[in-house]
């Protein structure tokens, strides 16, 4: 039997207008498969219902990748592409696998010969380094930085070195509730000329990408508590 196909399907980062930030493609194939696997069924289904799948919602079946699966729950997780159906993956990261727990499955998908389609959608990641005006050309995105205040500041000038040795944009993000501890982090470690861009709310209507120095950030503090944002740093 031939396996079905696994759709890394993208979300969107946060409450706004569908139509506006995943194509009408990726819409139609979400609506047609009755076969997810998501990180958190709730909020799946909010999206599942504003995409307007073709199944009734109450009869799709949605199974859970979060950072709790063990990898031998991988292969279950599998199960049905196996058996010729096509599925759905859905991250809450906004693109599925990166910075996401589904890269495992991803990775697994291919050790099946399972074949894996990526779809279209907004990733923070790369609309932030678009608009960013740092080095496009060579970038490293990290995840999260430590939470222990001496360890992240070690890591801040790890990077802040590693940008300037390699010509490199350093890419990293926080939980939304720790973005002023890492932010006061940032401009009481860095050089004062070193160019620091803070995107917050992409792609919604609060949207916000800034860069400045990390001399002129210390004069206009940006308003990013409790907001999704990410960090991108160019020495």
């Amino acid at each position: 039997m031939e396996s079905g196909i696994l759709y890394l399907i993208p979300t969107t980062l946060g409450e706004s207008d569908i139509t506006s930030v995943i194509p009408e493609q990726v819409r139609r194939i979400a609506a047609s498969l009755d076969t997810f696997i998501v990180e958190h069924p709730k909020t799946a289904r909010h999206f599942l219902k504003q995409i307007g799948t073709d199944s009734p919602l109450q009869e799709l079946t949605l199974l859970t990748l979060d950072e709790h699966t063990k990898p031998a729950q991988l292969t279950e997780l599998l199960k049905p592409l196996l058996e010729g159906k096509n599925v759905g993956l859905l991250s809450e990261a906004g693109c599925p696998a990166v910075a996401d727990p589904g890269a495992s499955l991803v990775k697994l998908a291919h050790e099946k010969n399972i074949k894996v389609v990526p779809l279209v959608g907004p990733s923070s990641i790369l609309l932030a380094l678009m608009a960013s005006g740092l080095n496009g050309q060579r970038f490293a995105f990290h995840g999260y930085l430590p939470a222990d205040r001496q360890e992240r500041v070690k890591k801040i000038l790890e990077l802040e070195v590693e940008s300037r040795k390699l010509d490199q944009t350093q890419l990293f993000i926080e939980t939304p509730y720790r973005n002023l501890q890492l932010f006061e982090s940032l401009i009481q470690t860095c050089d004062i000329h070193t160019r620091l861009c803070i995107g917050t709310d992409i792609t919604l209507a609060s949207e916000s990408i800034i860069t400045k120095t990390i001399s002129e950030w210390r004069k206009t503090p940006p308003e990013i508590h409790k907001k999704p944002s990410i960090f991108l740093l160019y020495s």
